[in-house]
């Protein structure tokens, strides 16, 4: 398939997928969704596919997420396409996490939300120079998801819980210490790899995979919060958002008082369940289960005020100055996070 909103080729032995719609930054629509979904059972019974390409078509972004849009229109409207993106979304998250074959994810320029998904669960995980990465969601008034609530506790110390809180976008290096991504290329050599790909014989193994792309790959650089390490890992080891705020008042330096002041942009209510999410998530035995328990609190999102409100500022309105109810992280009530964490019904078939 060579045209669409996705586009399916084989070059060689290596199966390729490339998100096509990059004036909207490769963001994800359901039938995008399916297309992917179906292309990667395809290349998996395909005896010919050695292993499997995912790129974005465009130079600015590999995938800014799900089309927020798209997905606020359908919540107001009440007509269940939201609940239906994001179980097909998890299911494909699960997908690409368990792949038989080789996954390689180029991850060249901005890869955001469900670009993360898409990418950061796969075995062979590249950035480039323009990669920023990043987990936004509680600047709209939604929570980190796509497996993320698996995939950020398993970075460094509490790297994860200050990249899923401040929703702060990050680059190559920062991604690769965060355990997002595995090696960093030149974008210029983007084709190379696809290339270089491409031939190799069909029995090929991950390893061989894993030569070809070192031997394309390019050090990566200082990673900024491997530097400051030490003041996330101070203040972010508390459960309360309320005392991960205290400690970074405590802290010195430029990197403490961003830090803090970003949180208190975002929504309280975002905030409060992500931290939620990001320990249970810590806790967790696998990916399934953080996927099932982040879907329950997607769909109880529905009826969250701040999710309307963060995507009327970020994407609708675009004034940038949403109005969060409640106000606060001290008037967010627990009896309220617990709503949210709900079990989805039906539960996710994976």
């Amino acid at each position: 398939m060579q045209d669409g909103e996705v586009i399916i080729e084989r070059r060689g032995t290596a199966g390729v997928i490339r998100l096509n719609r990059p004036r909207a930054l490769n963001s994800l629509t359901l039938p995008m969704i399916r297309a992917i979904t179906e292309a990667l059972h395809a290349f998996a019974g395909d005896s010919e596919v050695a292993s499997v390409v995912m790129a974005g078509k465009g130079e600015r972004g590999f995938c800014a997420g799900g089309d927020i849009r798209a997905l606020h229109e359908s919540a107001r409207a009440g007509d269940g396409l939201a609940g239906s993106f994001w179980r097909e979304e998890f299911r494909l998250n699960h997908m690409i996490a368990s792949y038989p074959k080789p996954y390689v994810a180029l991850m060249d320029g901005i890869t955001m939300g469900g670009g993360v998904g898409l990418s950061s669960h796969g075995r062979h995980r590249m950035v480039t120079e323009r990669t920023r990465l990043a987990m936004p969601e509680t600047g709209i008034g939604y929570v980190p998801d796509v497996g993320a609530t698996w995939l950020l506790p398993r970075a460094p110390g509490e790297t994860g819980t200050w990249l899923g809180l401040t929703g702060l976008d990050i680059g190559a290096a920062d991604t690769i210490h965060a355990r997002l991504a595995d090696l960093q290329i030149a974008s210029s050599r983007l084709d190379e790899v696809i290339d270089a790909l491409s031939g190799l014989p069909r029995a090929s193994s991950s390893g061989d995979v894993d030569a070809v792309l070192q031997a394309l790959s390019e050090p990566q650089g200082e990673s900024r919060l491997r530097q400051n390490a030490a003041v996330i890992d101070r203040a972010f080891r508390f459960d309360s958002v309320e005392e991960i705020l205290a400690a970074l008042a405590n802290e010195e330096g430029e990197f403490a008082s961003e830090t803090r002041r970003v949180l208190l942009t975002r929504s309280p209510t975002s905030l409060k369940l992500a931290l939620r999410l990001l320990r249970a998530g810590r806790g967790s035995a696998s990916l399934a289960e953080c996927l099932g328990r982040e879907l329950g609190a997607c769909l109880q999102m529905l009826d969250n005020p701040d999710f309307f409100e963060g995507i009327r500022a970020a994407v609708i309105d675009k004034d940038r100055n949403p109005k969060w109810s409640p106000a606060s992280v001290e008037a967010v009530e627990a009896a309220r996070i617990e709503h949210f964490l709900k079990p989805a019904e039906p539960p996710l078939s994976l």
